[in-house]
């Protein structure tokens, strides 16, 4: 059952609609416009999105997140949790009259090597978890950036190096620990609110404030792991191998192609910098001889760069090369059923050499294996209903951002013979909630959210139920 906080705070009068009612709480982390530290405190991530709420708060532990909820609902406002804030777009123009509630104050992370579980609060990043987790020969189903969040990225599903073999990240979460909208503490499980953990797992949120999850490792130490790369002047040629090649690529291979024009900063490898590259980066679970056999036939395409070797799990998390520093990006996905050359063809014509793209990337990321079949544990996502996702990623170069998205759309345009009608929400800031779950689950989550949150206390993200 619910569990109601102790309560040590005075909450203002129902009706105040008055942000300043939060003054005092969490430790004085409460962040107005006009305050000193409000600008710092209110930019994501992404700082494409330059969002205005009514306040910005940091709590330190649950008890203190739910007298902000409370709080907030006696002022008249709504709450929005944000960890990292690397999904920050969707949220844009829908704060103002929002306590935005960074989780990053809660870093608390518990690896058990004896159960091969977590448990991780929710301003623990994935890097934290892989560091903690290899010391004990385990790893996790981490993203390809360290610095993204672990709740933020495992509510929305978890695409990792390991998907082929082992589904999504959001399969392998056991326990769900949530500040409800009323202000009381649940611990969801499999035996205790069931539902609530369901929805955890690839619901995306907006059911509560979710503090910790808890969930399950691999027992992987190291893996066969690299990098490809080509000029991209050989897109069409090494695009279309690849395509080939994952019909036949077992589950315990990952891999991701890239059609990548490289910035010239210091912080990336010096044979790639200011360059245009066509790149695949991709896991092999096992030995180093099982690895290099399966990735054999795309050695055969005669790299000019090959990084590959037995690497430690703790080094996978780094293998993307993805920044780690605040970045004003735009990013759109679709997920594809194949890739057939007249896809490739489409492809280059849209994003390779002559296109006039500015994207910084288009990434292709290598789905099927286990990530096409419903999970043993249930969830609001379960599997992706897809062979490929296809990844439009873009800075401001000086053409402004509808520049940007117009050639990300072009990218998404391009392949619309091959594509699903599904999406994936988390790497998909434009597409419509419904498109991220199946019809059934969809409803679901509907229900569950106002089931738990009637009054709407919740600013329900793009990608959640209800929105």
């Amino acid at each position: 059952m619910p569990e109601t906080m102790p309560e040590s705070t005075p909450l203002p009068a129902a009706g105040t609609a008055d942000a300043a009612a939060l003054r005092g709480l969490a430790g004085g982390a409460v962040h107005l416009p006009g305050d000193p530290l409000y600008d710092e405190a209110r930019m994501p991530w992404n700082l494409q999105v330059d969002e205005h709420p009514a306040a910005v708060a940091y709590p330190a532990d649950p008890h203190e997140v739910a007298r902000i909820v409370r709080a907030a609902a006696e002022s008249g406002l709504k709450v929005a949790p944000q960890g990292t804030g690397h999904g920050a777009p969707p949220l844009a123009g829908r704060l103002g009259d929002a306590v935005l509630l960074r989780t990053s104050a809660m870093t608390g992370l518990r690896v058990d090597a004896a159960t091969r579980t977590a448990r991780a609060e929710a301003g623990v990043l994935w890097g934290d978890v892989v560091a903690r987790a290899a010391r004990v020969g385990l790893a996790g189903m981490h993203m390809s950036s360290p610095g993204v969040g672990v709740v933020g990225s495992s509510l929305g599903g978890g695409v990792s190096w390991y998907s082929r073999q082992h589904g999504l990240q959001c399969s392998a979460i056991t326990a769900v620990e949530v500040v409800l909208a009323d202000g009381t503490f649940v611990r969801a499980t499999d035996d205790q609110d069931p539902e609530l953990l369901w929805a955890a797992r690839g619901g995306t949120g907006g059911f509560g404030v979710v503090t910790a999850l808890e969930f399950d490792l691999l027992p992987v130490r190291t893996a066969y792991a690299g990098m490809l790369a080509w000029d991209w002047r050989h897109t069409r040629r090494v695009l279309t191998a690849w395509g080939e090649w994952t019909a036949d690529a077992p589950e315990s291979v990952t891999s991701v192609a890239r059609i990548f024009q490289v910035p010239d900063v210091a912080s990336l490898p010096g044979q790639l910098r200011g360059r245009k590259m066509v790149m695949i980066d991709a896991v092999a679970l096992g030995d180093a001889e099982a690895g290099a056999r399966s990735i054999a036939p795309l050695r055969a395409l005669r790299p000019e760069i090959d990084t590959f070797a037995q690497m430690p799990a703790a080094d996978i998390a780094h293998l993307q090369l993805d920044p780690q520093e605040p970045t004003a990006v735009y990013a759109n996905s679709v997920l594809v059923h194949g890739f057939p050359a007249d896809a490739v063809d489409a492809l280059v014509a849209a994003a390779g050499p002559g296109s006039g793209s500015n994207l910084l990337f288009v990434e292709l990321r290598q789905l099927a294996g286990a990530l096409a079949r419903p999970a043993p544990r249930g969830g609001a996502l379960d599997h992706l209903p897809a062979a490929f996702l296809v990844l439009g990623v873009g800075l401001d170069v000086g053409t402004g951002w509808g520049a940007v998205r117009a050639d990300a759309m072009r990218i998404l345009d391009s392949l619309a013979p091959w594509s699903s009608r599904a999406s994936y929400l988390s790497m998909a800031y434009e597409a419509a909630a419904r498109r991220g779950f199946a019809a059934a689950a969809y409803e679901r989550l509907v229900r569950i959210r106002r089931t738990v949150d009637p009054d709407g206390v919740f600013v329900a993200p793009q990608a959640a139920a209800g929105s």
